[in-house]
């Protein structure tokens, strides 16, 4: 073979040797390729695959929104009103009496030298209680109050039904012939009452008054200055 012959066999077989070699590494590189995609899908599912319906991961979701609705509705259920016992249990509370939750009457008294009974009843569907303080009684528009009859707070008293509270006042505590004249007496259960009840009493002379405590026996009412 002849030189020239020679050198263009090699340069013709190089170059397809090349070219074999190029389709060789195209192929593998290929081949990886679509094995790493398909091992990639094969792994990691995704869409509604990725959860099924009836999943562990789907049931614990819908199982802690209901455990929280419960947890909120048994929040709001126990929060009830109502004194706690001390048991577990609620009692509700009765309100303190005011003027306008009572029935109210007076009856003029002689013991004692002369005083006013004020009774005092629940009205009809009302239970109520009187605090263990004096009722407040005023007289005139100056507001003269009555002062303490007793030296010694009374009880607190549960009006209710029949249930009946005394009050005595004895309105004029000095002697001569001092004081003002006056038709009726203002009541309120207390200082705080926003509803005081005027009474009227017949033809009184105030001076110094007092007044008893709440009393469940009209008996236990009487001013004795």
């Amino acid at each position: 073979m002849s030189g020239n012959r020679r050198k263009a066999f090699l340069v013709s077989a190089a170059i397809v040797g090349g070219a074999m070699l190029m389709t060789a590494c195209q192929d593998s590189d290929a081949a990886t390729d679509n094995g790493a995609a398909q091992s990639s899908s094969s792994a990691t599912p995704t869409g509604d695959a990725a959860t099924p319906s009836g999943s562990s991961a789907a049931g614990s979701d819908q199982g802690a929104g209901k455990d929280s609705d419960a947890t909120g509705k048994g929040t709001e259920d126990a929060a009830g009103s109502g004194a706690d016992t001390g048991d577990g249990k609620r009692e509700q509370v009765e309100q303190v009496c005011g003027a306008n939750d009572i029935s109210w009457s007076t009856r003029s008294e002689t013991q004692a030298g002369g005083y006013i009974l004020i009774i005092a009843k629940a009205k009809s569907g009302i239970t109520c209680y009187l605090p263990a303080a004096l009722p407040t009684v005023a007289f005139g528009s100056d507001g003269t109050e009555a002062g303490p009859a007793e030296q010694t707070a009374g009880k607190q008293i549960k009006l209710s039904g029949s249930t009946t509270a005394y009050a005595g006042v004895n309105p004029k505590t000095t002697n001569g012939d001092g004081g003002k004249e006056l038709d009726s007496i203002i009541v309120a259960v207390g200082d705080g009452d926003a509803d005081p009840v005027s009474l009227r009493v017949g033809t009184i002379t105030v001076e110094d008054p007092i007044v008893t405590n709440w009393h469940t026996a009209p008996t236990e009412a009487v001013p004795f200055s």
